[in-house]
């Protein structure tokens, strides 16, 4: 079960993961994922099980302190210094099997590889703890940009960065989903 690139035939597995994922105010509709996979195709992932698409991370290259807005689109930074993880989710029939730390180590090899030396996303369901324990700090500076956009995830949301140089242990609690 290793990472794979997405494309757009993947849309209706990736929306039926969401649905088991997200509460419905975080759901993000399909035309945002095409997008998505049409802005940032080399920095989205998948890992499939025998029924089909299991599990998916959305991330692109950014600049730290950019954030990205909930059901909005990317825009992959060519001279960016940061890996932003916009949403990582898991089917629940693959939980417990350890597909998100796969996912996140395989995006951090491939952004430290790409040069970039940070990390950052938006923390959302409760999920701090989880990005913690890989890593992620909280960062209260925000500037008037920053915090309209958390806003607008409509559910306590902080935004975390971490180096990525820095080794990282965890659990890997799937059901955790990162919106950023």
């Amino acid at each position: 079960m290793l990472p794979r690139a997405l494309n757009t035939a993947d849309l209706p597995d990736l929306n039926l993961i969401q649905t088991h994922c997200y509460e419905a105010s975080m759901l993000e509709s399909v035309d945002v994922f095409a997008g998505r996979l049409q802005a940032a195709p080399e920095w989205i992932w998948g890992i499939q099980d025998d029924g089909g698409l299991c599990a998916y991370l959305f991330t692109y290259p950014s600049r730290q302190g950019h954030l990205s807005p909930l059901n909005g689109n990317f825009y992959p930074a060519c001279d960016g210094d940061t890996l932003y993880l916009h949403d990582l989710a898991i089917h629940p029939r693959a939980r417990g099997l350890g597909l998100a730390q796969r996912l996140i180590r395989h995006a951090w090899t491939r952004a430290q590889m790409a040069g970039l030396r940070h990390s950052a996303l938006i923390s959302v369901q409760g999920s701090e703890r989880f990005w913690e324990a890989h890593g992620y700090r909280t960062r209260t500076e925000l500037d008037d940009r920053q915090r309209a956009c958390l806003a607008g995830y409509k559910q306590p949301a902080r935004y975390m960065t971490r180096p990525l140089d820095r080794p990282t242990t965890g659990s890997d609690p799937d059901r955790l989903r990162d919106a950023g």
